[in-house]
């Protein structure tokens, strides 16, 4: 879960005042650098998008209305500049509330499922743990890993996560649904054998 974010004052910001803007970037390099690395991969994509975060809001803040709270302003940003950094990469990616067929032909519910409520808590959260659900992380449809990192991972609301990528609350509930069932699909092997071992 993402940490207590400080309050920011927008009107500071929109007045010129570098020292409150030097505030906002110390409150969310950290989680903002976290998703960019998780969507993108690589630590100089997501350092670029990090640097370009901040010059878009630098250069645009004059124009915040506040519709959103600033938290999931800046988040739309980062979502939009390591999109297009994907896009670079591979334009068939699509964010628009259509929802895509799966590229296999598949149906989307798991084909396994392993019921790992009775492993520890410690073992759950272990670095190795972690280390598991990054790379499954990183086999989601990108469409899927932005939803699940803002909503599961940053701590963003449906509603906030709606705004900050311009998608229905449907929408969203609908992705962050389908990226659980293959977040799980994905890791039940992993706590699978885990339980096994503990059974031996």
């Amino acid at each position: 879960m993402s940490e207590e974010i400080p309050e920011i004052s927008v009107t500071a910001l929109q007045s010129g005042d570098r020292s409150e803007f030097a505030r906002m970037v110390d409150a969310y390099s950290g989680p903002i650098y976290r998703l960019a690395l998780k969507m993108l991969g690589r630590e100089q994509d997501a350092e670029d998008v990090l640097q370009n975060t901040f010059l878009q809001a630098l250069q645009h803040i004059e124009g915040f209305e506040g519709r959103s709270s600033l938290s999931t302003w800046l988040y739309r940003i980062a979502a939009n500049e390591a999109l297009m950094m994907l896009r670079k990469k591979r334009p068939e990616i699509d964010m628009t509330d259509t929802e895509p067929e799966e590229e296999d032909g598949s149906d989307s519910m798991p084909n396994q499922f392993v019921d790992w409520c009775c492993l520890p808590e410690d073992e759950m959260l272990s670095s190795e743990a972690r280390k598991q659900l990054d790379k499954a992380i990183q086999i989601l449809p990108e469409t899927l890993r932005i939803v699940f990192l803002l909503r599961d991972i940053e701590g963003l609301s449906i509603q906030e996560t709606s705004q900050a990528l311009n998608l229905t609350e449907t929408a969203v509930k609908t992705r962050l649904l389908r990226a659980r069932l293959k977040l799980r699909e994905v890791l039940s092997s992993y706590y699978g054998e885990r339980l096994a071992q503990r059974s031996i």
